[in-house]
């Protein structure tokens, strides 16, 4: 655009120079002088060349088309151009004037420009210098934190130093002043024992400043040393007041435990002699405590106990009964449990103990297994709070705690171990001692859920005096059995005898104690007992003269020892599965035997032409026909009659109706299927002609009639 060129310096704003598109447009202009025209340098080629390229030219291949006469054309093209030309030329004389202002403008931000180019130079210049200064400033800044962090840590450690070292007079007058009990004196003693501490540690790296307060805080260490060794001499001796609530001056000491914990870093002899005070006064104080209780228990014992001829074998006489004084109420033997066994349930077991004077005031006695619980029981509590204590105010653990707790209660230990052996050496009452064994190791089983082992020992001795006596004692029921003399017992009849009742208590009882804390020596005596009680019984039903007699005795002897203990004992121990074989099979025996007066040639044929039948050999029955009509001709006339005398002949004969009403339902049973035999070997060939078939009672009619006969017990 014409407006929009700037004037060149040295170029009339009237002749502007024309713009490329316009010379292009008007051709090119007359030839530079300077030009070389010269044959040598034209191509024929490029002359074809520039006329095919204007032969192309649009406007050409127009003026062609329409047969314009070309230098008409030309002309008229000159002068178009020239028209142009001249427009042109007045359009830049018309804004020579804004051309002429935009140079000025131009000329002026030059100079602007190179205004700016030098700030901007020096401000470089300044940048520079500021960088640098920059970095010193970091270097210094580095070198000053450097400082400063070793300032630090020499205040702090130096800090650390004036406070472990400088005894403030707070300090110095509570520890001389103020009663060991108040908050402050606990508070001020922590500060002195770390105050004492670190002196030390410092006099190792030796610290000059340590000797300037040594003596001080040696006095101060004194001074402490001796009131907190008469408070605890005051609370160790208010023990021995009688009727005194140790546990009272226990609990105040804990509270001041750091008492100890400050003798023992800086006077152990003084925290020894407080040790060795605490331990002889409380040695004595549970010996005493104990050995007065125990003595005031054994008062209230049962009069009379079992004596080594309480034994299972022998002979209930008239002259004795045992416990039968105020004893053991409501107790026909020492073999039976009763309620006794409660002593080791989870109530009665961690119960409340035995107040011996309460109980002599309403005239109470006791087993020796609730005086043993009782008294066993205040020992593991106390031994429970004495180790705790111990562990706590003498921080002591593992063997030294033990050793501590063994040096407090020794001695007690010791007499007990002694009152069980002088005891149990002359006790025959096995069940008192196996409930003492279970209560043992109940107690054991307790002091180990507490995480507490300082009786473990003691409970391990206890159980190596208890467990040989209850063999013992066991042995010698077992013997009394073996030597026992059927024909010495006098009197004999088909009831249960009381030997075999005092087994099935004895056993009954033992077997239910032992379902807890099973034991093989316990299953293995059990087992040996039962042997001789089972041979103690066939030699006494061999005493009977008939066998019907005897199967009696026997049936109502083992049905007597199952009972019993199916109450107690789980029906899985092996006593229990071992009656209960034995009672089937002689109450199948004693079945075939009462049936056999009656029913006896009946069933005497069937089992004959069954063995026939078997052998094929039926032919032989062709000369039974007499005997068959016989034998079902009197069944039908008869077996009401012997059904009611055996149904009262068994009633009468057992002592237990349960046990009996069996028996003659399994009886009857058996006597349905006898008859339902004898009814199949009629229907042979050689007898199914016979008239008596015709006499036979039909099988379900006899069922019928014999529920008729089942006693309702």
């Amino acid at each position: 655009m014409a407006a929009a060129m700037a004037v060149e310096p040295g170029v009339r704003a009237s002749e502007p120079p024309l713009e490329p598109e316009l010379e292009a447009e008007l051709g090119p202009g007359p030839p530079d002088p300077e030009l070389d025209l010269g044959g040598e340098d034209l191509v024929l080629d490029e002359v074809d060349v520039h006329i095919q390229a204007n032969l192309e030219d649009a406007l050409v291949q127009e003026a062609l088309k329409t047969g314009v006469d070309l230098q008409q054309y030309s002309k008229q093209v000159e002068l178009e151009l020239q028209e142009v030309e001249r427009a042109s030329i007045n359009d830049y004389i018309k804004e020579s004037e804004n051309i002429a202002s935009l140079h000025n403008q131009i000329t002026a931000c030059d100079a602007i420009l190179e205004r700016m180019e030098q700030m901007l130079s020096a401000f470089q210049c300044d940048l520079s210098s500021i960088s640098s200064e920059i970095r010193t400033l970091q270097e210094q800044s580095v070198a000053m934190n450097l400082r400063l962090k070793n300032r630090r840590a020499v205040r702090e450690q130096l800090g650390q130093l004036l406070d472990e070292l400088v005894v403030p007079a707070a300090m110095i007058s509570t520890i001389l002043e103020a009663p060991v009990t108040e908050p402050e004196f606990l508070e001020q003693l922590q500060e002195l024992n770390g105050k004492i501490n670190s002196v030390k540690e410092q006099a190792f790296r030796e610290t000059v400043a340590c000797a300037d307060v040594q003596h001080v805080l040696e006095k101060l260490k004194i001074k402490a040393v001796t009131k907190i060794r008469e408070f605890v001499l005051q609370k160790i001796y208010s023990f021995r007041k009688p009727m005194t609530n140790y546990q009272i001056p226990q609990n105040a000491l804990l509270k001041y435990r750091f008492f100890y914990q400050f003798l023992l870093g800086n006077e152990r002899t003084v925290a020894q002699e407080l040790r060795e005070q605490y331990v002889d006064t409380m040695s004595k104080i549970y010996l005493s405590y104990f050995k007065s209780y125990t003595s005031r228990l054994m008062k209230i014992q049962y009069e009379e106990v079992a004596e080594k001829d309480d034994l299972m074998g022998v002979e209930d006489t008239a002259k004795k009964g045992f416990f039968s004084k105020p004893s053991l109420k409501n107790r026909n033997t020492v073999f039976t449990l009763g309620n006794r066994g409660s002593v080791i349930g989870a109530a009665e077991l961690e119960g409340p103990i035995i107040v011996p004077h309460a109980a002599q005031k309403s005239d109470v006695r006791y087993p020796f297994e609730s005086l043993f619980r009782s008294q066993h029981y205040a020992l593991l509590d106390n031994s429970c709070r004495e180790y705790l204590f111990l562990c706590d105010f003498f921080m002591v653990t593992g063997p030294s705690a033990q050793d501590l707790f063994n040096a407090v209660m020794g001695k007690t230990l010791t007499m007990f171990l002694k009152h069980m052996e002088a005891y149990v050496c002359d006790c025959y009452d096995s069940i008192a001692i196996f409930l003492c064994i279970h209560i043992v190791l109940r107690f054991k089983a307790i002091m180990a859920k507490r995480n507490i082992p300082a009786v473990d020992k003691y409970w391990d001795t206890l159980l190596d005096i208890l467990w040989p006596r209850f063999k013992y004692i066991l042995e010698l029921n077992i013997q009394s059995i073996q030597s026992t003399d059927p024909q010495k017992l006098g009197f004999l009849d088909t009831r249960p005898h009381y030997i075999t009742r005092r087994y099935a208590e004895f056993s009954s009882a033992i077997v239910s104690i032992n379902q807890t804390f099973p034991n093989e020596k316990t299953h293995a005596l059990l087992g040996q007992l039962q042997v001789e009680v089972e041979n103690f019984v066939l030699r006494v039903a061999a005493e009977f003269s008939s066998r019907k007699e005897q199967l009696i005795f026997l049936i109502n002897n083992y049905d007597m020892m199952l009972g019993v203990l199916m109450e107690r004992a789980v029906e899985e121990s092996k006593e229990v599965e071992g009656f209960q074989q034995l009672l089937s099979a002689r109450t199948q025996e004693f079945i075939e035997e009462i049936l056999s007066p009656p029913f006896g040639g009946m069933i005497a044929f069937v089992k004959e032409a069954e063995a026939l039948l078997e052998k094929g050999q039926l032919e032989r029955l062709r000369g039974e026909e007499a005997r068959v009509t016989q034998l079902a001709r009197g069944f039908s006339s008869t077996w009401k009659a012997a059904v009611e005398s055996l149904s009262q002949d068994v009633m009468r004969s057992f002592s237990n109706f349960k046990n009996g009403t069996g028996i003659i339902q399994g009886a009857l049973t058996q006597l349905i299927q006898y008859y339902h035999r004898f009814h199949k070997v009629l229907a042979q060939p050689p007898l199914r002609s016979l008239p008596a078939r015709a006499e036979l009672i039909n099988i379900h009619h006899l069922m019928v009639e014999l529920k008729k006969h089942k006693p309702n017990f």
